[in-house]
């Protein structure tokens, strides 16, 4: 294999991960299989797929229409350059649970493998992401330094003036955010999942302290457990419990174009902003992908944009724009995932993560075992929700 996981440690991983986690006690003879999960977006269609494929009495409540939400306005790279170590090793695993949803999909997935092609024209940049490069090769990350000659083998259509250090990440991809919640959603039904838009939770019956239900505006549904999945209306959500759920607000703008014929077979991460071609045609680009405080969406300021990154891919400068994306990514206090269930909440389990499209499918796996196995998985230990109350978030 070229990537980073073996095959026979991700087999190894998910065979053994009950058994690994730690048993927890509030689970003991309590009714797990009737859930419910708020949210239908990269997140919430995993867990739905994973849970109904087990068994589970699955209703997946979407406020619209499943990958419509903060999902489709993602950029959709998967990748594992993460720090610290944990983190990861964990969105490693998370690729290879993308390879492994791929091939249970039969290709439907509108996912796009060969990795990325990284190059930086600052000297001083350069030395330090050679370094922090050779720390993810140590960790069993493949990446491959290239010289421009090399990046233009792999992608003749994009120019790579200044070069002074390039890279390719062979495991990486990208894909179609919404149509691969589509496709996850359109599998989580015929593996016997409700799904229910538009609809929305307005209440909770927790009689006795315990989930007895949720209210929602299409009527109540009994419930043994709520999945909160619903991006950045997540904290709402959970206030309604009682639970605190602390995001900050990070807004990014994306550029896409209308179908163009197909020009590139990889991510492109320039100096000057990112580009990637969807397997339906489309191109999308932004810069770093940082906060940003202009929300001018116009189709005007998307031709400037696809102006400047002609500088990278020439064709770009002729494409139409179809529109701009603003899209408020879902970004716990500290920037890391959370996911499990709530301190005194043995009923509810809230996920929220800016990294969604690259754990998605790994978390799915993961949650379906804590809700239905009754354990806390070691691999997710440092991501609970628990953190902030005791003040240890990194």
């Amino acid at each position: 294999m070229q990537h980073g996981i073996s095959r026979r440690t991700w087999v190894q991983m998910m065979a053994g991960v009950a058994l690994a986690g730690t048993r927890v006690g509030a689970f003991q003879g309590a009714r797990r299989d009737r859930v419910v999960i708020a949210g239908g977006g990269i997140i919430g269609a995993n867990i739905a797929y994973r849970l109904a494929r087990r068994g589970a009495a699955v209703t997946l409540l979407e406020r619209s229409a499943p990958g419509t939400g903060t999902t489709a306005n993602s950029f959709a790279w998967i990748n594992a350059k993460k720090q610290p170590r944990a983190y990861h090793t964990l969105s490693q695993f998370g690729i290879e649970a993308w390879r492994v949803l791929d091939q249970e999909t039969k290709g439907e997935l509108p996912i796009v493998w060969g990795g990325s092609l990284e190059w930086i024209t600052d000297a001083t940049l350069a030395s330090r992401i050679v370094e922090v490069n050779r720390q993810y090769a140590s960790w069993g990350y493949p990446l491959r330094p290239l010289d421009a000659a090399q990046m233009a083998a792999l992608e003749p259509a994009a120019r790579f003036d200044g070069l002074r250090y390039g890279v390719h990440a062979e495991l990486e991809a990208s894909v179609d955010p919404q149509g691969a919640t589509e496709v996850i959603v359109a599998h989580a039904k015929a593996a016997g999942a409700r799904v229910v838009h538009p609809a929305t939770v307005t209440g909770l019956d927790l009689t006795g302290g315990r989930l007895r239900g949720v209210r929602t505006t299409t009527g109540d549904i009994a419930a043994d457990v709520l999945v909160i999945a619903c991006g950045n209306d997540t904290p709402a959500l959970a206030k309604l419990a009682g639970i605190d759920v602390p995001l900050t607000r990070s807004a990014g703008i994306l550029v896409h174009t209308t179908p163009q014929p197909s020009t590139l077979s990889r991510l492109l991460l320039s100096p000057l902003g990112q580009i990637k071609q969807k397997r339906n045609g489309r191109f999308v680009t932004g810069a770093d992908f940082g906060n940003t405080a202009n929300d001018d969406t116009s189709i005007a300021r998307g031709e400037q944009f696809l102006q400047r990154m002609a500088a990278v891919l020439p064709a770009m400068g002729k494409m139409p724009v179809e529109k701009l994306t603003l899209g408020l990514r879902v970004l716990p206090k500290d920037g890391f995932p959370i996911v499990g269930f709530a301190d005194g909440h043995p009923d509810i389990y809230v996920t929220a993560m800016h990294s969604g499209m690259t754990l998605g499918p790994l978390v799915g796996r993961l949650a379906a075992t804590e809700i239905l196995d009754g354990v806390e998985v070691d691999l997710l230990a440092p991501y609970r929700l628990s953190r902030f109350a005791a003040g240890t978030a990194r």
